[in-house]
């Protein structure tokens, strides 16, 4: 039986189904008005909007709770890190679980679990609970939707544009942060932190109706190809087809034998147990030196981006007299051009070699970081503005190239190995996050802890700038 379509059109004859274009359009020349995958991506991004809650809740929580609770920075700084590391462990999983059961399953119980955890927050009163809340109910959710959930939309739904789609999709976490960022720092000051949680539950749960709806698992559920591919006989190879650039920057794709058009859908039960899938992924990708590069420069995105201006710029702002709101007002700035950058970066992707751009990101990244002790203070100067300014450009806009090179070097398995390069993000955002807090606690600043991430942040961009172009030649790799 065929599903509805989505945009409203009575459902087709199976047998006009191979003569669609990439358009949308049949032989007959019917025109779609718009193709089903942007109503997906446009759902997708709200849903990364509705789940972007909490990412920019510790920072802002963090010294409320400590008021009220006495709880040491390393304490809170723990229960980020576990977060962080559920937050990056789940993502792989997560990938496999959205081949096996479907995306719309997988997100709307992602959201939930947001929520649950986010509500449950508001009535804890010992240390434990915190570890309990942030950690583990909202790390698996958070987790599950990961930047790699909008690697698997860009990879299922479009044939073409993959990077421009990505990078729209990692900015919706970044438009999340933007509208809940000033919310929840106005509201921790009144009426308390424990409205602060609320809102954040109210968000992610927000979005799952819209999410039942609209986010199909595939373009197979309403008869269509993906946007931009054409079946092989059309002279091309479907959707398949590697990204030149992406392919100079790592290695040789693989082609699978089908193309993903015509390939089972997701959810439809045809993929192997979703766990045996991401270390069967895993085990492969292993053996290949691109992904060990990749995991590692990502590691180091994780450090200074998740785990150390998300989590403590605010409370060092504090350190040094400028008002929690203020501090928090400067990371809505890093939110607004976060969005510009990360669609940038989706754009340049689709256009120039990707480890380049990889390279560049991060070094610039090391810049800011380096200077960062000398531009806090009680008051906002205009050096601090520039500062946010290039830091917001360059804050994800790491996701669109790396993800292409994961696709480029894995094909099929590319979502899934991104989740696993974005697994090493997240561990290196948790240690980073634990390190802070331990540094902040026993020398009464951060400074080490800026001048460090400063340090890592060159060593990720020789790392980028030396993925060798013959790794998968020397080194392959069996796509399943």
């Amino acid at each position: 039986m065929t599903a509805p379509d989505v945009t409203g059109a009575p459902p087709e004859n199976p047998g006009t189904r191979a003569g669609k274009t990439s358009n949308g359009t049949t032989p007959a020349g019917k025109n779609r008005r718009l193709h089903p995958a942007w109503i997906v991506a446009a759902v997708a991004f709200l849903a990364l909007v509705g789940a972007a809650g909490f990412r920019a809740a510790p920072g802002v929580l963090m010294v409320p709770l400590q008021e009220e609770f006495g709880w040491s920075t390393t304490v809170l700084s723990l229960a980020v890190s576990i977060n962080l590391v559920l937050f990056g462990l789940t993502a792989p999983f997560a990938a496999a679980l959205m081949e096996r059961f479907g995306i719309r399953k997988v997100t709307s119980l992602a959201l939930c679990l947001i929520g649950l955890g986010s509500a449950l927050t508001v009535f804890v009163n010992q240390s434990w609970q915190i570890l309990l809340t942030w950690g583990l109910l909202i790390g698996l959710g958070t987790g599950s939707m990961a930047l790699v959930f909008a690697a698997t939309i860009a990879n299922t739904w479009f044939a073409k544009s993959r990077g421009l789609v990505i990078g729209i999709l990692t900015a919706g976490s970044a438009a999340g942060q933007l509208v809940f960022l000033p919310f929840i720092a106005a509201l921790a000051q009144n009426p308390g932190w424990r409205g602060a949680s609320l809102l954040i539950a109210a968000g992610a749960l927000a979005v799952v109706p819209l999410v039942l709806r609209w986010l199909r698992n595939s373009p197979a559920d309403v008869g269509v190809l993906p946007y931009g591919a054409e079946l092989p006989h059309a002279g091309k190879q479907g959707a398949e087809e590697p990204d030149a650039k992406a392919v100079d920057a790592g290695t040789t794709a693989t082609t699978p034998s089908r193309p993903a058009a015509l390939a089972a859908s997701p959810g439809s039960g045809d993929s192997p147990n979703a766990a045996i899938r991401a270390l069967q992924v895993l085990k492969r990708a292993a053996k290949v030196r691109t992904f060990w590069a990749l995991a590692a420069g990502f590691a180091i995105c994780g450090a200074t981006t998740n785990g150390l201006i998300g989590t403590h710029f605010i409370p060092s702002a504090h350190d040094h007299g400028m008002p929690e709101t203020t501090a928090a007002g400067l990371l809505a700035v890093v939110g607004i051009f976060d969005i510009v950058g990360t669609i940038a970066s989706g754009w340049l992707t689709d256009r120039f070699n990707p480890k380049v751009l990889l390279a560049v990101y991060y070094q610039f990244r090391g810049i800011g970081l380096l200077v960062l002790p000398l531009l806090l203070g009680s008051s906002v100067e205009p050096s601090m503005i520039i500062f946010v300014v290039v830091y917001g450009l360059d804050w994800v806009a790491t996701v669109p190239p790396t993800a292409a090179i994961c696709r480029s070097v894995f094909g099929a398995d590319g979502s899934v190995v991104f989740g696993w390069v974005f697994a090493a993000h997240q561990l290196g955002a948790a240690v980073a996050a634990l390190l802070a807090g331990f540094i902040r606690d026993a020398t009464g600043h951060y400074n080490y802890a800026w001048l460090g991430a400063a340090a890592m942040c060159t060593v990720a961009a020789v790392i980028s700038a030396t993925i060798r172009k013959d790794a998968v030649k020397k080194e392959p790799v069996a796509v399943a």
